[in-house]
Parts: structure tokens; sequence; C-alpha cells
């Protein structure tokens, strides 16, 4: 074909260039990426969470205990609380297993009658996790399993430490280990001071208490550097108390006479191995393999199942009257619960007692106290709460290791008090802490302050220039007024006279066999005690027993499982630096306190 007769090609256009994005649509798309690539992380997060959480619940699901002659094991190295929350979460935010004393009494009281269960082993390890009142409510809960069942008790530990000797007591055979020892020298209490110590940073406390609370010593720890003598001597009452409780009983389990028993802690005679067994505070010296093997031999058990599992085969009693059980353990704080931290949570408590007073169902209430106290207002609201649910139904308090302060301005007006002989209880009154860190800021950093105010006190209470006089004055008022409405509610639900009441108040300590005979406690006794006490008040026989106690939901704890950690991590700190916890507790508490010092250690 010529040239001439060939079609003209048609004239393409030039392509046009992509122009770059601008400045703000890349930074906007980059915006989009990250935040859509952050919902895409945490919602398969969430999703890996969820199945952990179906992987624990099926592998938990299945509580059935199989098989005969089997031994409950108590493992008293875990940790004890008054109720352990059983759900599937536990074990992924939980370094070790925590035993509730309700799993523990609970799994006890069944053990009596269940053909499957032997006998119980108590293992103690290198210590123990009860307290003294703690202690005593096993002890008293293993004697009663004992005569009822005729079943065995036996135990081996490491060492027994002297609330566990306490416990081990009850036992049918004492095991030690050949090396061993038993720490058996008496009850001595230790307050730590930090006074020297904020001098040298230049901080200064103020510490502001009634003036007739010289017992309250919780500030003191913070203005002072010794023991005061009101403080001594209060402490060396409940301490002498407590180790005469321990020794009378312990020389009627053991057969051995008191003065025996003190002369032993006198002069350290019985704490090595050989000593221990050679005054019977043992039976026998054996590794703990010699015990399981004399648990095989004796009784043909070859298998143990721990408290946990079994507390959670018991069929709960299911009952159309029943009898609500609400745990107040830990510091007394205000707020709600995250669901992580163990304390009393004056809104949660109060919800609890207003869902039970309101329930058809609940024909009684015990309220299980174990506190040392804490902030005033989360406090009044309980208290509150507590004279409201008692208009409605019988309401008891059973009282642990620890009812003191505000633990027992929540319990004052109960129809009944039960308390331990050992529980530490009282410490009626209050106290506020200011500090003050001028000196800190210019002496030791260098930083100076300036203010500018509209009126005399704008500055009064900053916690950066000392107290104002006025500020000081309102203060102490304040504490006054709330010492007077203490005593006040006291008298009330004691149905004692306001004078009668300051004079065994002012701040100071009673153990429960001290405090029964000055009108603050009615009757000796534990949680079961007090649950046949609402029984009785409410006139049912027929009854179930149902925690209603506010607890968090699962997803509220993976919300707030970055708080875990924290806790965590302060835990693994308190083993390192002595009473960090507390000091934490001080550094975030509210300034008025109703408050037991919590560094007194007398395990």
């Amino acid at each position: 074909m010529s040239e001439e007769t060939q079609k003209p090609k048609k004239e393409q256009k030039p392509k046009k260039e992509k122009k770059p994005m601008g400045f703000w649509k890349t930074t906007l798309a980059s915006m989009l990426g990250v935040v859509f690539a952050f919902l895409i992380f945490n919602i398969i997060a969430f999703i890996i969470m969820i199945g952990l959480v179906a992987a624990v619940s099926s592998m938990t699901k299945d509580t059935t205990v199989v098989g005969n002659n089997l031994f409950l094991k108590m493992d008293m190295t875990n940790s004890i609380a008054e109720h352990a929350n059983d759900d599937e979460l536990t074990s992924l935010f939980t370094d070790n297993e925590t035993m509730g004393m309700d799993d523990i009494l609970a799994a006890i009281e069944n053990a009596k009658t269940d053909t499957k269960i032997s006998g119980i082993y108590l293992y103690f390890g290198s210590g123990s996790g009860a307290d003294w009142a703690q202690s005593e409510e096993i002890r008293n809960a293993l004697i009663d399993f004992k005569e009822e069942s005729g079943k065995p008790v036996v135990a081996y530990a490491d060492t027994y430490v002297q609330s566990a000797i306490y416990l081990a007591s009850v036992a049918d055979r004492i095991s030690l280990h050949p090396a061993g020892m038993v720490d058996w020298r008496g009850i001595g209490a230790t307050v730590m001071f930090y006074k020297d110590l904020l001098d040298k940073l230049d901080v200064k406390i103020e510490l502001i208490r009634p003036q007739n609370n010289a017992y309250k010593s919780a500030g003191e720890t913070y203005t002072m550097n010794h023991m005061s003598e009101s403080n001594r001597e209060q402490i060396r009452a409940y301490i002498v108390s407590v180790w005469n409780h321990v020794v009378e009983q312990m020389s009627e389990t053991r057969g051995i006479p008191a003065d025996s028993l003190n002369a032993y802690a006198d002069n350290l005679s019985a704490v090595l191995a050989d000593d221990a067994q050679a005054r019977r505070l043992v039976d026998n010296l054996e590794f703990e393999n010699g015990i399981k093997t004399f648990i095989k031999e004796k009784y043909d058990s070859k298998r143990m199942v721990t408290v946990s599992k079994y507390a959670k085969s018991i069929k709960a009693k299911e009952s159309k009257d029943r009898i609500a059980v609400i745990y107040a353990e830990g510091n007394v704080v205000s707020g709600e619960s995250n669901g992580i931290q163990q304390a009393v949570f004056g809104d949660d408590i109060a919800k609890a007692l207003d869902k039970a007073a309101a329930d058809k169902h609940v024909k009684a209430i015990v309220l299980r106290v174990n506190s040392p106290g804490g902030a005033v207002t989360a406090s009044e609201i309980m208290t509150d709460a507590v004279m409201r649910a008692k208009k409605e139904k019988p309401l008891i308090v059973s009282m642990s290791g620890l009812a003191a302060s505000a633990g027992y301005e929540i319990s004052c007006n109960a129809d009944c008090i039960v308390a331990q002989p050992t529980t530490i209880t009282g410490s009626i009154g209050v106290f506020a802490t200011i500090p003050e860190v001028s000196g800190l800021l210019s002496n030791k950093l260098g930083i100076t302050t300036d203010t500018v105010a509209t009126n005399r006190n704008s500055n009064g209470m900053t916690g950066i220039r000392p107290l104002s006089d006025d500020a000081r004055a309102l203060l102490q008022k304040n504490v006054e007024d709330f010492y007077k409405t203490f005593i006040g509610r006291v008298a009330t639900g004691r149905n004692l006279k306001v004078e009668s009441v300051d004079s065994i108040a002012r701040g100071r300590v009673w153990t429960g066999a001290d405090a029964i005979k000055i009108g603050l406690v009615d009757t000796l006794g534990g949680l079961y005690t007090a649950v046949s006490i609402a029984a009785e008040k409410a006139g049912i026989s027929d009854y179930s027993v149902k925690n209603y106690s506010v607890e968090k939901k699962w997803y509220d704890k993976i919300l707030n499982s970055d708080k875990t950690e924290e806790a965590k991590i302060r835990a693994r700190v308190s083993a390192i630096i002595p009473n960090y916890e507390e000091m934490y507790y001080w550094a975030t508490m509210e300034p008025m306190q109703a408050r037991l010092p919590y560094s007194i250690v007398i395990k």
C-alpha cells in the first residue's frame, strides 16, 4: 500500500501527571491509617483475650472430685483472703493462688461427712498466709472436724512460724523437716518511724487529732522517731492478750504446761528441730515425702485434692430463704472498685447492703470485716448503709483479723458483733495528716514558689507552705467533730453512754478477748457463728448462704489489666523495701483517716 493511501494516525493526547498529595492530605491519611491499625490491633487482642477466657473456663468447668480415700490438702503458704474471686480470669491476673476463708471453712465442713475424704493434710512450707485470727478460725473448724468425723489431721512444714505451729497444734501428727525450725519466741511488735528521713528531706507532717486521742498513733510514724507511751501501752496490752490466748490453747491441745511453753519462748529452747521434738511441739522429724508415705500406708490414701478444687465441687444449698454475706476486706477507700485492687470501697459496700436489704429472699445479712480502717468519708457512707439495712432485717458483723477504726465504725451498729479472741479491733478515733514540702522544694531541689490570692486563706492548705492558723483551727475542729460523731454512733449502736464510750475509745486498740469485756463485742466466734446468729434472729432454719459482695465482671478486669501490673510491681518492690505498700497508701490516701497503723506485725 502506498504512503498516500495510508490512514493518518490519531494524535495521542499526552497523559496528565498525577500531582502529589498535599501535606495535610498526607498527614490526615497517615493519622487515619494509624487509628485504623490501632483499632484492628485492639480488636484482635480482645478476641484473643476472649479465647483465653473461654479456654480457661473450659479447663475449670469440670469441678467433679473423682476417687476415694482422698486427703484434703490445705496449702497454707498461699495468700488467704476472706473471699477469693474464683472467676475464670483469676489465674490470668494473679501470680499466686489465693484461698478464700469461705472456701476453707466450707471445705472443712463438707469433708466431715464426705465419704471420699479420709483426712486433711496441712502444708506450711516455710510460712503461713493466715494471721492469728484466721489461724484461730481454721483451727476451731479442724477441732470440730476431728471430733465429729473421727478423721485425722496431719501437718508438715520446713519451718513453722508461730501462727503456723499454733494452727498445726490440733493435728494428730505434726512433722518437721529434719533441718527445720519452730519459730517459738513470743510476740514482738515493731513500728517503723519515718520522721528522721522526712527531716533529712525537709518535709514536715502536721498531725491533727482530737486532744484526748493519745492512743490514735497511726500518724505518729511520721511525726516521731519512737513510740509514745500511750502507743507502747496499748501495743503491749494487745500482744500480751494474743500471746496468753495462744499459749493457753497450745497447752490444751499439746498437753504442755503453759509455764513450759513460756520458758521455751524465753530461752529459745524449742526452736531447733531436735529441741522442738524433745519438747513435744512436733512429733516427727522427716521430709515431706515421709509424711506422704505415712498417709499412704496408714490411711491407704494415694491422692490429694486442693481446697480450691474441692470447694468448687461442693454443691451450694439452694433454699428460698437466704442469708447474705458481704465481705469488707482491706483499707477503707472512697468510690467503686476497679475489679483489681483489694480494698473496702465505700460505694460498693453500700450498694451491696442496699441490694441485700431490698431482696425479699434475704432474711438476714452478715457483714464480714477484715480492715484496719481508712477514709472517713467512705466509712460514713457504709455506716449509713448499715443503719438503713438494719431497719429492714437482722444484720450481724463477723470480725476477722482486723476491724479497727473505720472498720469498727461500720460494725458498731450491727445487731450483734462476733469476733475472734485474737481479732484486733476498737481504735475508735480519727486523725488528719497534712504534708508541707516547702523545705524540700527550696533547700533540696532549688524550687521556689510565689503566690497570688484573693483571700487570706486561699493558699493556707496547699502543702507547699505551712498551714495557716485558721486552717489548723479548722482541721482541729473537723477531727474533734468527727470524733464526737464516731463515739455517738458507737454509743447508739452498742447501747452505751457517750461518756462510757469515750473512756474506752480515744483511739485505743483492743483484742476481741478484751473488747467483749468492755462491750465493744458481743460474742466470740467465726463466720459460721455469725451466720447461725443471723438465722436465729431471722427465725429461719432452712436457708442458703449467698455472697452479696459487689464483684466486677471479667470485661472490667480486662479493661483494668494495667492496674494489675502496677499492683504486681508494687508487690515486688515491697519485697525489697519494708513497708513500701504502706508508704504508697499514705501517699495516696485522703487527709482525714480513721485508721490503725499498718506497720505493726505480730504474726
